[in-house]
């Protein structure tokens, strides 16, 4: 992935606007305590849930069992919609990232991601890495990862209202 194209889009900001960087988008994707995850159910029907993500090589990732629901429609539909940001109507800044989910199962790719869980959660995520995913310190469970190298970011600013998208 390189630098995204960024753009206003006018139709939706406020006159005085200005485009919502790169590094200031990608800074809330590395910051944020919590996202929330939009997938497609077999029916056709979305399913969404809140879930802990991690922002590295240039993707967010993110983890869940093999038998919950989020996982489930990612076995016929890898289109992923993954948002964060604040509840306040006048500042702020949310995020949305489209773009399609892939399973992480090198061993090296996962003990990386398994120490940016650890770290950006001082330690309160920890996970041993094997058979492709990851499990919990105290479980056998095994737990998929996700990578989610986006297409499309959408970059909502707040109080001086501005719509940004940044296409890869």
């Amino acid at each position: 992935m390189t630098t995204p194209v960024t753009t206003l889009d006018r139709r939706y900001s406020h006159p005085n606007a200005i485009a919502t960087g790169w590094d200031e988008t990608r800074r809330v994707l590395e910051t944020a305590e919590l996202s929330w995850i939009t997938t497609v159910r077999a029916d056709g029907r979305p399913h969404v849930t809140p879930l802990v993500a991690v922002w590295a090589d240039r993707a967010l990732h993110f983890c869940t069992g093999a038998g919950e629901q989020k996982a489930i429609n990612l076995r016929d539909n890898p289109h992923v919609i993954l948002t964060t940001g604040c509840s306040e109507w006048d500042r702020g800044l949310d995020v949305v990232v489209e773009g399609d989910a892939v399973r992480v199962t090198d061993q090296d790719t996962l003990k990386r991601l398994a120490d940016v869980w650890t770290t950006k959660w001082d330690g309160q995520w920890q996970y041993r890495v094997g058979d492709g995913g990851f499990r919990h310190p105290d479980g056998e469970e095994l737990v998929l990862v996700f990578s989610v190298a986006p297409t499309q970011v959408l970059a909502f600013a707040k109080g001086n209202f501005g719509q940004t998208k940044h296409v890869f």
